[in-house]
């Protein structure tokens, strides 16, 4: 499998001072959905963005950050110049999926909104250091749940929140709603008569974490949108990016070096300690204190890049085998009916008529 490379920039603005680098951070380039919210309302962004100390024309790099703290600053100002308490939603209506790289183009390509939702689970962290996401299952609801690590302004919450709802109705339909929202700000004092215009849901404010509650059935639906290829080709950027970011995540790291060994059919566990500077055991102890071992990320992994490849109609199945490091397709269709109860003509045959029918 030919590496997929990229030629971009890895200079990242200093916005923090030197005793304050481990400071969250978010995705430069969501500041320019704020600029354009406030042009909108006839105010200079370029004026504002200078007095809270940001450049203007923050490049579309993923690696170009901006620390939670100035876009609190930058959040204050925004609301005091355009007398909008309501500001947040406001920037929700101009964030894109295109403002977070190669996170929003695999968002896009998903083939359902769960598989959106599980991408934001795992790549939240390139867009946002404020929180983690995670995703469970309950009584034919899923829960989309965010942990706050750090203190974050009411605004910030409402424009991540209205741009996710935003997004998934426009990947979806217009009319799909959430069952239920939780925010960890408070209500605005001036009421919540505008969120409820948004997000169309039950709501309730002053939680411990933010909160999405969706219909399992409308999740699972196929997206008009979907493609499996470029959805897999930013999974591959994105993991790029998390491994430069994060290089103490032993997790990503380890990830992407079984993307990339795989198709040599040589993907160990000794080897891929080697290519991270490390010994298997140290590679062993940093995955059990996150909860996993090699081999669950080994299957877990192959797992993911087999329904992504069968998901492309053209690639064979033999292809497919080598691809992930199997000896024959034999041993890939007992692994793939392991993992998915179907077999892997089946289970194209099911996706393809899933499209067929949208």
């Amino acid at each position: 499998m030919t590496e997929l490379k990229t030629d971009v920039s890895t200079a990242v603005a200093d916005f923090s001072s030197a005793n304050e680098t481990n400071r969250s951070t978010a995705i430069g380039s969501y500041a320019q959905a704020i600029a354009r919210a406030l042009e909108a309302s006839g105010v200079d962004s370029a004026r504002i963005f200078q007095q809270v100390g940001i450049p203007a024309n923050l490049p579309n790099d993923p690696l170009t950050r901006l620390p939670t703290a100035t876009i609190t600053k930058l959040y204050r100002t925004c609301v005091e110049v355009t007398n909008n308490p309501y500001f947040g939603l406001s920037v929700a209506g101009f964030m894109q999926l295109s403002h977070f790289h190669a996170v929003g183009y695999a968002l896009a390509a998903s083939g359902t909104l769960m598989d959106f939702c599980r991408r934001l689970e795992r790549y939240l962290q390139l867009v946002s250091q404020v929180a983690n996401a995670s995703l469970s299952e309950v009584d034919g609801k899923v829960l989309l749940r965010f942990e706050h690590l750090v203190e974050v302004s009411g605004e910030t919450e409402d424009a991540f929140f209205g741009f996710l709802v935003q997004s998934m109705r426009q990947l979806y339909t217009p009319e799909f709603n959430p069952l239920r929202v939780e925010f960890c700000r408070s209500m605005p004092p001036e009421g919540d008569e505008p969120h409820a215009a948004l997000f169309r849901a039950p709501m309730s404010f002053s939680q411990s974490a933010g909160l999405f509650v969706f219909d399992k059935a409308d999740l699972l639906q196929s997206l008009p949108g979907a493609c499996p290829e470029i959805a897999q080709a930013s999974d591959s950027i994105v993991i790029n990016y998390l491994t430069r970011l994060e290089k103490s995540d032993v997790i990503t790291g380890v990830t992407l070096k079984i993307i990339e060994f795989l198709p040599d059919g040589d993907c160990t566990r000794d080897k891929v300690a080697r290519a991270l500077c490390m010994s298997p055991t140290t590679l062993q102890f940093k995955l059990s204190q996150r909860g996993t071992s090699f081999q669950q990320l080994l299957d877990e992994t192959r797992k993911e890049l087999a329904c992504s490849y069968i998901s492309q109609a053209t690639r064979p199945i033999t292809e497919i085998t080598f691809l992930l490091g199997f000896s024959d397709t034999s041993n890939f269709t007992r692994a793939f009916k392991r993992w998915t109860g179907l077999s892997p003509s089946n289970f194209r045959q099911h996706k393809a008529g899933s499209r067929q029918w949208r």
